[in-house]
């Protein structure tokens, strides 16, 4: 079944070749619930890629399965260069390793180029006493289990943080996933949780500037603008910690080379557009860009960290 598969593939992306690109509208599948940054910004790109191309950039949703649902769609999508995805990295590099996705990550889809890394921000609620990371890690080696961190969910690039920081200090620190930012947030600030992992987003700033949260650490190459003074994961000696969300636009395999290769022409062209970096950098986002390969590179590379990481879990993680 799979052989045939593969070779109804082949027979489409050879047709494809045979025409122009793009022949009619493209649609690009955002992996996320309409509203918020990938929402904003997927249409953002899409805009200045339909003036750039002459062709409509149609927006649409599929959400679900931490983006794996999207990934799937993709997979199975005629490889013309005519149905994209924006999606963070993490359903290729991360879900697989934790069960069964209707795809093959490093096979069946094509990296077409990265758009923007997402740092991560860890706060104390007011639950937690410490004020310090180092204050925070010696409380939960004293009370096993007894620390709680919150995530926005499985396989999500928080969770990923928090087994790191797990493995590298040997603090037994309790994971608790949510299925979004919302209630996440209510939850925080209820004092629920000791620690809570998310983006950097307004009202988390807003929270730390009013006293609510303590800013522990961040997950960047370098501290943050708007907060100094925090220091990033890998300057408190946890540099396999110190991870960011890396969100970036796909195509399905076997989409032919040469449409690849326009596409991340212009979507490197659209990035570099000064309203598309500010509104980037207005929401705590760092523009990436680059080309195709360098990017399947970086997802072959976190492909192969998360399978050392779930296999020093035991297998899964939780």
């Amino acid at each position: 079944m799979r052989t045939l598969l593969a070779l109804v593939l082949c027979l489409m992306a050879t047709a494809a070749l045979a025409q122009p690109w793009p022949s009619r509208p493209i649609h690009l599948v955002v992996a996320y619930p309409p509203g918020g940054v990938s929402d904003e910004i997927s249409r953002a790109l899409a805009e200045k890629l339909a003036a750039q191309l002459g062709t409509p950039v149609l927006v649409e949703h599929r959400a679900g399965a931490g983006g794996a649902l999207a990934m799937e769609m993709l997979a199975k999508a005629s490889p013309d260069g005519h149905t994209l995805v924006f999606s963070a990295i993490s359903p290729l590099v991360l879900t697989p390793h934790l069960g069964r996705v209707g795809y093959e990550p490093l096979k069946d889809i094509a990296p077409v180029v990265g758009v923007m890394f997402t740092p991560v921000l860890l706060v104390g609620t007011p639950a937690l006493k410490a004020s310090s990371f180092a204050e925070m890690l010696e409380a939960a080696r004293a009370r096993p289990g007894g620390m709680r961190w919150a995530t926005s969910g499985l396989a999500t690039t928080g969770h990923r943080v928090l087994e790191q920081v797990k493995l590298i200090s040997g603090a037994d620190i309790t994971h608790i996933p949510y299925k979004g930012g919302g209630q996440q947030l209510n939850d925080a600030l209820g004092g629920q949780f000791e620690l809570l992992s998310s983006n950097v987003g307004a009202q988390q700033l807003q929270h730390i500037r009013s006293g609510k949260f303590k800013a522990l650490a961040v997950g960047a190459p370098n501290r943050l603008d708007v907060l100094p003074d925090v220091p990033t994961l890998a300057e408190l000696g946890f540099a396999p910690a110190n991870l960011v969300s890396l969100f970036g636009i796909f195509a399905p395999g076997r989409t032919p080379e040469p449409v690849l290769a326009r596409l991340n022409t212009e979507l490197n062209r659209a990035l570099q557009l000064p309203d598309i970096r500010q509104r980037l950098l207005a929401v705590n986002n760092l523009p990436a860009g680059g080309t195709a390969a360098e990017f399947a590179r970086h997802i072959a590379r976190e492909w192969e960290l998360n399978r050392r990481l779930v296999e020093a879990a035991g297998g899964h993680l939780k």
